[in-house]
């Protein structure tokens, strides 16, 4: 069982993360009207070295994790105006963005290692109306689900599919052992699979 510090610090870092979610929302908002270079400065000092490191487990090197990152938040601060906090959180918003300018990266120099069926190569399509009321509606679904799952369990499904982190990443970060990131990571998808089966 968890100690009662255990669960103070746990509720605690789930409530920072809300507000930094809705915080970083509003950096990008101010940007968007405003052309903030103090809001930017802030989201680039937040994010540029995490979209590096994410661009590095990608497969990057160090120099090209780093011409990406920097062209990430350029079209973040180009492209503020696009943000809608109802329809993505900004972590998801700017990782994608870094995503495509990767895909981008990789077809400009013609590796020739680059496999045109890899799916991580395949940039986003436009988005319909009704594809997007759908997939706001499966998304609100899915964040019902996953207020069902404890506590525990919810944390660590943030980290590794909002955050795409490893479980080793998750286990360092939360102290916890490897065994039991991976077996609550299992239960918790499979609690997950089940209420949005009901929920579909």
């Amino acid at each position: 069982m968890q100690s009662s510090g255990q669960n103070i610090r746990s509720a605690r870092e789930v409530l920072e993360r809300e507000q930094g979610v809705a915080y970083f929302a509003s950096l990008i908002e101010t940007i968007a009207e405003h052309k903030s270079r103090d809001a930017f400065a802030e989201l680039f000092k937040h994010f540029a070295p995490r979209l590096k490191g994410y661009l590095m487990r990608l497969g990057s090197s160090d120099p090209q994790a780093e011409e990406i990152a920097q062209e990430a938040m350029l079209t973040v601060w180009r492209k503020a105006h696009l943000y809608k906090r109802d329809l993505a959180a900004p972590s998801t918003w700017i990782f994608v963005i870094a995503r495509n300018r990767r895909i981008d990266m990789l077809r400009r120099l013609r590796f020739p290692e680059i496999d045109p069926d890899d799916p991580t190569l395949v940039g986003d399509e436009p988005t319909r109306p009704d594809e997007e009321l759908i997939g706001r509606v499966e998304a609100d679904k899915v964040r019902g689900a996953l207020t069902k799952l404890p506590e525990e369990q919810r944390e660590l499904i943030q980290l590794a599919f909002y955050k795409g982190w490893s479980h080793s990443e998750i286990a360092r970060e939360t102290e916890l052992p490897l065994g039991t990131v991976k077996s609550r990571l299992r239960l918790a998808i499979s609690r997950l699979r089940n209420e949005l089966e009901e929920r579909f």
